[in-house]
């Protein structure tokens, strides 16, 4: 790929590394736009079933790269950070969507601290592990910006309203564990063992049926987004490539 991000493959295990960690694995434009290519990339490569993100330590991501001078004023930082948040926002939703909609499963390795759009982009994908140690935070509001629509949504399809309003406008900190506890991840370990157990759980995915995995996948995330009544018409392609989801 580039300097801003590894795309390493092995076997049918991809592994995407944020990897500016001289910038926290900020998000800058060149960041996204490399990201969305190593995910296209994946996404028409039949050889890959499993795609591992996670962050060049020593965090996952410090969200966006605002870039903003130390002489600016309050309200020059406030126009500074809408103005970048517009652009920043039609970048990360292409790349959300993307890495959302990928046939393999993907997992997230949360190496530290995921912050704004970096705990954004953990939510894109199908299965979240953390290092013990990490912690998780949105910090628009104090900000003087809103939250993505896309990543707004994926808290409160997770979480729900209460919850995801609470995490959007108080701005708080929160511990792996309390992130674990909200159903926001699915496993806590060592961050030593993070890679380690990451790696055993993709295997473990890689042993079954590429087919059922990747039905399962499409049927739940059409139920999450339109409801049963549209979910067997977005999902009746695979019935086309000869393999009935209820069969399974």
């Amino acid at each position: 790929m580039s300097d801003n991000v590894r795309l390493d493959r092995d076997g049918a295990v991809a592994t995407v590394t944020l990897n500016r960690p001289d910038r926290r694995n900020s998000l800058s434009d060149p960041m996204l736009t490399e990201l969305g290519r190593a995910f296209s990339e994946l996404r028409d490569d039949a050889a890959v079933r499993l795609v591992i993100v996670t962050g060049a330590p020593p965090v996952f991501s410090a969200g966006a790269d605002a870039k903003l001078k130390s002489s600016m004023s309050a309200e020059e930082r406030r126009h500074a950070m809408a103005t970048r948040k517009s652009q920043f926002r039609r970048l990360f939703e292409r790349v959300n969507t993307t890495l959302e909609g990928l046939e393999q499963i993907t997992l997230c390795a949360i190496n530290g601290h995921a912050v704004g759009g970096g705990w954004g982009l953990t939510l894109a994908c199908d299965f979240r592990i953390a290092a013990a140690e990490a912690q998780f935070w949105i910090p628009e509001v104090d900000l003087g910006v809103p939250l993505g629509v896309a990543s707004t949504t994926r808290f409160v399809r997770l979480v729900g309203p209460a919850r995801a309003k609470e995490i959007i406008m108080e701005c708080r900190r929160y511990s792996a564990a309390d992130a674990h506890a909200m159903g926001l991840l699915h496993r806590v370990v060592p961050g030593t063992s993070l890679l380690k157990e990451a790696r055993a759980w993709v295997e473990l995915l890689a042993a079954k049926p590429a087919r059922p995995l990747a039905e399962a996948k499409a049927r739940i995330n059409a139920i999450t987004r339109a409801g049963i009544p549209e979910v067997n018409a977005m999902t009746e392609g695979f019935l086309d490539r000869g393999s009935d989801p209820d069969d399974a």
